[in-house]
This record gives structure tokens, sequence and C-alpha cells, in this order.
């Protein structure tokens, strides 16, 4: 059983929906986790931590409002992040070229910290996938034995 924090970057809602039926998953597999609508950095658990980032793309490649400071406080942060576990779960719409931007980014601020991505990340395009938070569900199922 792991404990989660899924941080959650959304402006319209479709994110939101996604994060909350990964931790209805996540719960029913015997995880613990806990969502973060408006994550705050410094009130997020890090140690012994599994971190599941679900995040739209705002605008030209922008993270959404309500997880810029999140990230920026992550920028600058010199914690040890060497054994934070993570995964990430982006959606966008595929008509943009900057296509999940903000997940791509923050995977790779995470990486570039020392976490360990433990699942590669996942994007779902809004022109193609019509159910995101059923088939969100059905990977982490897929992808349990990572978690």
């Amino acid at each position: 059983m792991a404990s989660l924090q899924i941080i959650v970057g959304s402006m319209l809602g479709g994110s939101e929906y996604v994060a909350e039926a990964c931790e209805e998953i996540l719960s029913s597999l015997n995880h613990q986790a806990e969502v973060h609508l408006s994550p705050d950095f410094s009130q997020i658990p890090i140690e012994n931590q599994t971190w599941l980032i679900c995040t739209s793309t705002h605008g030209a490649g922008e993270y959404p409002d309500n997880i810029q400071a999140f990230v920026n406080n992550l920028s600058e942060s010199t914690d040890d992040l060497s054994k934070l576990r993570f995964f990430t779960i982006g959606l966008g719409d595929t008509s943009y070229d900057t296509f999940c931007y903000a997940a791509k980014n923050i995977n790779n601020l995470l990486k570039s910290k020392g976490s360990i991505e433990i699942i590669p990340l996942k994007t779902f395009d809004m022109l193609e996938d019509i159910d995101p938070e059923e088939e969100a569900k059905q990977w982490i199922i897929e992808n349990n034995d990572r978690i």
C-alpha cells in the first residue's frame, strides 16, 4: 500500500475530474490518496510519498493558475527529492503544438530534482479520449504493481 499525494493543475475542471477518479481507484486498490486542488509545495509531504501530478496545459503551454506557485516553489526548492516517487497524467488538445507541455515540463522538472519516475508520462487528448476519467482508472489498474 502506497501513500499518494495527487497534485492537480486545472483551469476548467477536466484535470480535477481525472484526479478524483484516480483517488477513487487508488483507494479501492488499498492505497492512501489525498487530492490537492490548490497545491502548496510547503504543505505536501515528500518523505515516503508518491506524487501523482494531474495537470492540463493552459494557453501557449503554461501551467494552470492553481499550480503555478507550486511549480515555482518546486523549481526553487533545495529539498532532497531523491526518494520522492512520482508519475504524471497530462490532459491536452493535440490541435495545439504545445500539447501537454505543462505535464511534460513538470515531469522533467521532477526528474531534474532527482525524483524517481515510476510510470512513464500518460497523456490524454481531449479531442480523442472520450472518457479520460475511466481511461485513467484503467491505466492505474494496469500499473498498480509499480505504485
